[in-house]
């Protein structure tokens, strides 16, 4: 069994004492020298982990005044309904999304079948970088049956949300069918684009939405940064 190198487990520790909220937004860590008694290790084993935490975005450094909270992971839940810009902005977060592409295309098999398509059928595909305070959290996918919505990829370019997107189809509501999550390990594109190191810890979920009829409306996937976001599974949400 492969051991969890000792640097990295000082840095899972110290993530899950900004989770907890005992290293406010903003407020410094101990010094070099207090994190090396309380671990047990030597300053440059400590200094590696808070280079992997500054890596994640978790802490930035000030020369001469320390090491500081960048942000504390955010809880994201996953309900009944899930809709980011309210989880974010129920967090105290700021949202936003970038597009990274827009594009028509045929169903792959499982894609169709989620969406409860013929095979081949097309489908409009929204690819995207989500943020919370500037911060990259998590790369997306979004995909819609292309005869239902045939307009939803402009009205996503200049709405950036699903929500107002499907709104202005008829779709005023819509709730999660199902919903899936995987731990994986960030490829280098997924590492490029959500700021970490190439192999970090990355939730991946995938998800169907359906409408209040049960058709389904999206098939998503969403690869979080596992450092950055703490899914809540549960509730009504």
């Amino acid at each position: 069994m492969t051991r969890t190198p000792v640097w990295k487990s000082i840095a899972i520790a110290l993530t899950d004492d900004i989770a907890q909220g005992r290293y406010e937004t903003g407020g410094k860590l101990p010094a070099e020298a207090q994190l090396s008694a309380r671990f047990g290790v030597n300053r440059h084993t400590v200094r590696r982990a808070l280079a992997d935490m500054a890596e994640q975005g978790l802490v930035h450094p000030r020369r001469g005044a320390g090491v500081f909270v960048a942000a504390k992971p955010t809880d994201y839940p996953i309900g009944k309904r899930v809709r980011f810009h309210q989880n974010l902005s129920r967090e105290g977060r700021s949202p936003a999304k970038q597009i990274l592409m827009l594009e028509t295309r045929a169903a792959a098999a499982r894609e169709a079948n989620a969406l409860q398509l013929d095979p081949g059928a097309e489908v409009h595909v929204y690819d995207g970088l989500s943020l919370a305070d500037d911060q990259p959290i998590a790369l997306f996918q979004s995909i819609f049956p292309a005869e239902r919505f045939p307009g939803i990829l402009d009205a996503l370019q200049e709405q950036r949300s699903v929500t107002a997107a499907l709104l202005q189809f008829g779709i005023d509501d819509y709730t999660r069918v199902e919903t899936r999550i995987t731990a994986k390990l960030a490829t280098a594109t997924q590492a490029l684009h959500l700021r970490v190191a190439e192999g970090s810890p990355i939730l991946r979920t995938t998800g169907i939405n359906a409408d209040p009829e049960g058709r389904p409306v999206e098939f998503g996937r969403t690869w979080f940064a596992g450092d950055r976001v703490t899914l809540t599974v549960g509730g009504e949400t």
